[in-house]
């Protein structure tokens, strides 16, 4: 258990500190830039490793995975788009309500709606804490939060059809690949500043590596040996890590009250993924779901939980 922790905490730091250094490329690149030179960079590494085979796949299948892609580039370039207005740990905070909700949703279940009430009194707290002037929230950072938010939940219900109807990861890759494809016109000025510039393209490696790559092998890992209610909760920790991401590396400050904030969402976020039945009815479907994207499990496999998962690319 105390190895399988450790693989999840590595996940939320590799993910969050990913998202740190993405920050330091949006003076050059802008934030969509950047997350199309992300999504590609992590497109090329799964499709290598994985090799999927799609001459035989269906229409379905085709729709599943286009649909899967174009949420996944939606949620990571508005996510992106935040963080280049908004610190890292609120934004996260706020993204957080995409899977709560869905929860709540999916569930009718009086006990999930009230952690998303306990997830919205979070957010009061970082309206107070905005309004108060103690490192006032850029207003439409918080929108483009918020429409990532939205992806969220999208694109959970979209990778858990992925992981239903085809097997393996090869819907992630080639969501991936339809994601680098869609952000095309924001990715091809950006590789030709960072071809120009080996800083920027070791900035860029980094950050796909440390926010694609490495959580994706790292959760993988811990789903082979926790229970995924355990799973859920230990990934509730992001908005957390996040903050003390955006604390050491981009120096962004975090009063009392957006503090406690970022406490209740993940207290809610805890809370859900620990009252989702095994059955899978409280819970998003066949997919390992995180703020930066999902990992398409089999389809026989319970799903881990709203709070549960990458991707964001």
């Amino acid at each position: 258990m105390a190895a399988s922790t450790g693989l999840i905490i590595g996940s939320c730091v590799s993910l969050q500190f990913g998202a740190a250094l993405a920050v330091q490329l949006f003076p050059a690149l802008g934030s969509w830039g950047v997350t199309a030179l992300r999504l590609s960079i992590a497109a090329i590494v799964v499709l290598v490793a994985v090799r999927p085979r799609i001459a035989r796949w269906s229409r379905d299948q085709w729709i599943a995975v286009t649909a899967f892609g174009l949420a996944l580039g939606a949620m990571n370039g508005f996510f992106y788009a935040s963080l280049e207005r908004i610190p890292l740990g609120a934004a996260v905070a706020i993204e957080f309500l995409g899977p709560l909700v869905l929860a709540a949703f999916l569930t009718r279940r009086m006990l999930d709606v009230a952690w998303v009430g306990v997830a919205l009194a979070g957010m009061a707290l970082l309206g107070v804490d905005s309004a108060m002037g103690s490192g006032s929230l850029d207003p439409l950072g918080v929108a483009f939060a918020l429409v990532a938010a939205g992806f969220w939940a999208l694109y959970i219900r979209t990778s858990a059809r992925v992981g239903r109807v085809i097997p393996g990861m090869g819907g992630l890759a080639i969501a991936l690949l339809i994601a680098s494809v869609a952000l095309l016109p924001f990715g091809v000025p950006a590789v030709g500043v960072v071809a120009a510039d080996p800083r920027l393209l070791a900035l860029a490696v980094g950050t796909a590596l440390l926010a694609s790559v490495v959580p994706y092998t790292l959760e993988l890992m811990a789903l082979r040996r926790l229970p995924q209610r355990v799973f859920g909760v230990l990934l509730s920790l992001e908005p957390v890590v996040a903050a003390a991401a955006g604390w050491l590396l981009l120096g962004q400050q975090a009063g009392p009250l957006r503090l406690t904030a970022i406490a209740l969402v993940v207290v809610a976020s805890a809370g859900t993924a620990l009252a989702a039945r095994r059955s899978g009815e409280a819970v998003v479907g066949d997919a390992v779901a995180t703020p930066t994207g999902a990992i398409p499990l089999p389809p026989a496999r319970p799903a881990a939980g709203p709070s549960a998962g990458d991707e964001r690319g």
